[in-house]
């Protein structure tokens, strides 16, 4: 009987026990339910934040570039995104996206069934909110670790975000192979356009490639891609998508893929790229890194038409198979704006950008910084001094002797003017040292020269080794009056959430420079080209002096082992420096000339759709007619005249006499009393050097 009890007790118990458990079970799971939603409210929306591409925009507002991490990522709004491709995505990958939480428990249990009498995870059953967790916050590895993961920032999306977004989140996020993150990087990289403009057999092909990058992608497997397109409109139409005649006309539709050159195009600026770049980050006080992937937009100084000519004016110039290398800059004036750059022949074979991280000597085009400071401190464009073989005797005790290029010598004073379109050396040595060459440094630092610069004689001569990007900074200066120009690329920056987050200011600069002398030395820099002041050489611009149809301000520069032009007009200040990167001497006569011949043939072309312009006289500033050879005022009897430009009170007075006929000629006694010794800064600079 006992035995009896015990067996009815058990079984009881058992009932009991069977009775309890599921619902225990079933407690547990809602109390662990109800924890994790409870967990998810209060943690709050998880970040959507996540890498896109920094996109670069020209002075015209057309894209010239993009950065990227790893991997290339736009970000677009789902308003943007054609309906095709939405609806291609929904019906092959999630076609009650809109009616479920998060998960589609329909598809989880037929997941699960397979799982279980396979013993794997291969079955999949994500819906579009729980891949987009994954491509957000975890790894695609198949564990049930990860899939509780998954779950929890599902939960998290689902509670804290709209449909709408999580949906505009996965489009931007999903991987579509080579590289490309995101429906509109996809659309580029497959189809060279932008993702608005995908037509439905388009959409469908790019639809079907996330569920397999590597084996649906049409450059690596068209017949596979195509057989998934099928797949993908059946589905729309299923799923009252697309018409019949819609799908048919899709089917039928010939594709029309980017070829492999254009998805690996080298960038229209890549030299301009990195600058933007170094610059945006130092803006923002960021890594480069994040700021390639932060999903900037950055708006630039970039003239894309105006890059265009510069390297191709170059690559016209320079002989093909020459290591000769290349640094230009073309700038605006007024702002300090980088209109164009080069920075080598070749980015994909040297990234080393020569016009703003090399530093070469610039010969004589340093001179017109020298001249500023000479006119500012008694000279006039008339001073005469003698050219002629000149030795130096230092303070040290060493002696210095200059020398012309190819000797030449005119053997007779000439004028500051001569000088300049001469480039006659012995003429800037001594006005070197007659200002002191301290003078000099300060000068420069004036014109925003950052380089070392040692004061000495030969400084003069262009003897310290600068950058392209300061010297045409130089000139800019003088282009716009005397005004501070700082060199920049970036105009604007927006980031990821369109908001403005720098905005430069164009304002004028501070005035740093004489007006009326900065103008003054713009005229005499126009003699380079004038063979009215040749005298007895050419002017260091006569070779290219022809293909000019307008007036630019200019000076040319050279070394042994570096070729130098600068020059400006009123609207637009253009540096070329050219030369090997090992400093090796340049033997040939036609790569002493490439330099010239880029910005002459450059200048031209990128002033045609422009009205030409004068350089506008300030007040202070009287223009006279003056005859080159003897620096006084010309008569009807000079011909080979020129109209010079002098700050107020400090023309000549005298007249030429050097060209009138004999009987013209005033009595010997006036003649003796226009050529009485003047006092002041002319009879100082004689006592000095002579």
């Amino acid at each position: 009987m006992r035995n009896l009890l015990r067996l009815r007790r058990g079984k009881k118990g058992k009932k009991r026990l069977a009775y309890l458990l599921p619902l225990s079970i079933l407690t547990v799971g809602i109390a662990l339910i109800i924890g994790v939603y409870a967990v998810s409210f209060l943690l709050g929306p998880p970040p959507l934040a996540n890498d896109q591409n920094t996109i670069y925009y020209g002075i015209n507002g057309n894209v010239i570039g993009e950065e990227r991490g790893a991997q290339n990522r736009y970000w677009v709004g789902l308003d943007e995104m054609p309906a095709n491709l939405i609806n291609a995505t929904l019906a092959i990958e999630d076609k009650r996206f809109y009616e479920h939480n998060g998960f589609d428990l329909m598809r989880i249990a037929s997941a699960v069934v397979s799982d279980i009498k396979s013993f794997s995870l291969k079955e999949g059953a994500s819906t579009l909110t729980q891949q987009y967790a994954r491509n957000l916050y975890l790894s695609h590895e198949k564990t049930w670790l990860r899939k509780l993961k998954e779950a929890f920032y599902t939960i998290r999306l689902e509670m804290h975000y709209s449909k709408k977004e999580i949906l505009e989140g996965y489009l931007n996020t999903i991987y579509y192979g080579h590289g490309a993150y995101g429906a509109e990087a996809a659309s580029r990289h497959f189809f060279d356009k932008p993702a608005d403009n995908l037509t439905l057999a388009e959409a469908a092909i790019l639809a079907g490639i996330p569920k397999g990058p590597a084996y649906y992608s049409p450059f690596n497997n068209l017949e596979n891609a195509e057989q998934r397109q099928d797949v993908i409109l059946d589905q729309m139409l299923a799923n009252g998508y697309i018409s019949k005649q819609e799908r048919r006309l899709a089917t039928r539709e010939k594709l029309t893929f980017t070829d492999a050159q254009e998805r690996e195009r080298v960038p229209v600026a890549p030299y301009f790229q990195d600058a933007v770049l170094k610059e945006a980050a130092s803006i923002l006080n960021l890594d480069s890194e994040k700021v390639r992937s932060g999903g900037y937009e950055i708006y630039t100084t970039l003239d894309k038409h105006m890059q265009k000519q510069l390297k191709q004016h170059a690559s016209d110039v320079i002989r093909s198979g020459s290591d000769i290398q290349l640094g230009a800059m073309a700038m605006n004036p007024d702002t300090g704006g980088v209109r164009a750059l080069v920075g080598g022949r070749d980015y994909t074979k040297s990234q080393f950008n020569r016009a703003m991280q090399a530093k070469r000597m610039p010969g004589s085009s340093f001179k017109p910084f020298l001249y500023y400071a000479a006119l500012k401190n008694g000279y006039t464009p008339t001073t005469m001094l003698m050219s002629k073989p000149t030795a130096f005797r230092l303070e040290n005790g060493k002696v210095y002797q200059p020398s012309n290029y190819n000797g030449y010598y005119a053997d007779k004073p000439i004028s500051l003017a001569q000088a300049l379109a001469l480039s006659d050396n012995v003429y800037a040595v001594k006005t070197n040292l007659y200002l002191g060459p301290q003078k000099l440094v300060e000068t420069a630092r004036k014109f925003g020269i950052e380089s070392k610069l040692p004061a000495v004689p030969s400084l003069a001569l262009g003897s310290a080794a600068v950058s392209v990007e300061e010297m045409v900074t130089g000139y800019g200066m003088l282009a716009n009056g005397g005004h501070r120009i700082d060199s920049h690329t970036v105009m604007k920056i927006v980031n990821k959430n369109g908001k403005t987050v720098f905005e430069r200011d164009n304002t004028d600069g501070e005035q740093v420079l004489d007006q009326q002398t900065a103008f003054v030395l713009t005229q005499l820099l126009t003699g380079m080209f004038d063979h009215a002041l040749d005298g007895y050489m050419q002017v260091t611009g006569a070779s290219v002096a022809n293909q000019l149809s307008r007036t630019y301000a200019g000076k040319s520069g050279t070394t042994n082992a570096d070729s130098w032009m600068i020059g400006y007009s009123p609207s637009l200040a253009v540096g070329v420096w050219t030369g090997y990167d090992d400093n090796r001497q340049m033997v040939k006569t036609a790569e002493k000339t490439y330099a010239k011949n880029i910005w002459a043939s450059f200048m031209e072309d990128a002033h045609t759709e422009t009205a030409a312009k004068q350089f506008q006289e300030p007040p202070g500033v009287t223009g006279i007619a003056i005859d080159p050879d003897s620096g006084k005022r010309a008569t009807p009897y000079c011909e080979d005249s020129r109209v010079m430009y002098f700050e107020n009170g400090t023309a000549p007075k005298e007249y030429c006499k050097l060209h009138m006929p004999e009987n013209k000629q005033q009595p010997e006694e006036d003649n003796k009393k226009d050529q009485h010794d003047k006092k002041g800064v002319f009879k100082r600079i004689v006592d000095f050097l002579f």
